[in-house]
């Protein structure tokens, strides 16, 4: 009988956007069960990535417990999440969480939005 493959784990954080999502759980006015990672089409390169609180995990989420925070990371996004690395940036004039995506082909000037391509089949397997 052959042993399951592990899956490879769809997005994880540094320690810099683990800390900013605890603090920002940590002052909500209501109860959050994690953070909803997801992609949706639009801006002038195509796609952008969306984040909101999550009162609950949905059936489908793929959950994702890393550094003491839960991701819930909406089923369509998955493959074009894959093996992303979200961190978060303080720079002279701004602040926010950025996405560091493997799977990433370009993006807009602003930085707002993004041409992603899903992961390859044999990307998922060797994960």
């Amino acid at each position: 009988m052959a042993t399951a493959r592990p899956r490879p784990q769809v997005i994880r954080l540094t320690d810099a956007a683990a800390g900013r999502i605890r603090d920002i759980l940590a002052r909500a006015d209501r109860p959050i069960a994690g953070v909803r990672i997801g992609v949706k089409n639009g801006g002038c390169a195509g796609m952008s990535y969306t984040m909101e609180y999550a009162a609950a995990v949905a059936p489908t989420d793929e959950v994702v417990e890393d550094k003491g925070v839960r991701l819930l990371v909406d089923p369509k996004a998955v493959l074009f999440l894959l093996g992303t690395e979200m961190d978060f940036r303080t720079e002279k004039l701004s602040s926010g969480f950025v996405f560091n995506n493997p799977n990433q082909v370009s993006a807009c000037g602003c930085g707002e939005s993004v041409q992603i391509k899903p992961a390859e089949a044999d990307e998922v397997a060797a994960g």
